[in-house]
């Protein structure tokens, strides 16, 4: 029996690429696009696609989230932490995905990170 093929996202993204060049404003492909650069390695596009798509949506919670997440992967530090506070605010709330998030790893050790943790912790 043969392995099925790996996955190459390659395909995905010359494909998203021609539909956001034809719509811009898809805010699904600046998302998907997003996405996909950064488990391509292509971390800066990632992070324009975010910061395209918080313009695009800037209530969107999860967009904010997928901001700090990119930032945080290009060491911005502050930045992430803000997009993060942001993200909270508007409701995003999945503190289990926070706290085991490898994006997020250079802010676990972090006090604004923790508090922004605490802050999701339901009280008892």
């Amino acid at each position: 029996m043969s392995k099925p093929p790996k996955h190459d996202p390659q395909f995905e993204i010359e494909f998203f690429e021609a539909v956001h060049q034809r719509c811009p404003a898809y805010t699904e492909v600046v998302g998907l696009l997003g996405g996909l650069y950064t488990k391509a390695g292509r971390i800066t596009d990632g992070l324009k696609m975010d910061r395209k798509l918080v313009r695009l949506e800037p209530e969107n919670p999860t967009a904010h989230y997928n901001l700090a997440c990119s930032l945080a992967l290009c060491k911005k530090r502050p930045d992430a932490l803000r997009s993060l506070r942001k993200a909270i605010s508007l409701g995003y709330d999945d503190l289990n995905w926070m706290q085991q998030d490898p994006d997020l790893e250079i802010l676990k050790g972090n006090p604004e990170f923790k508090k922004l943790l605490r802050q999701l912790k339901p009280q008892s």
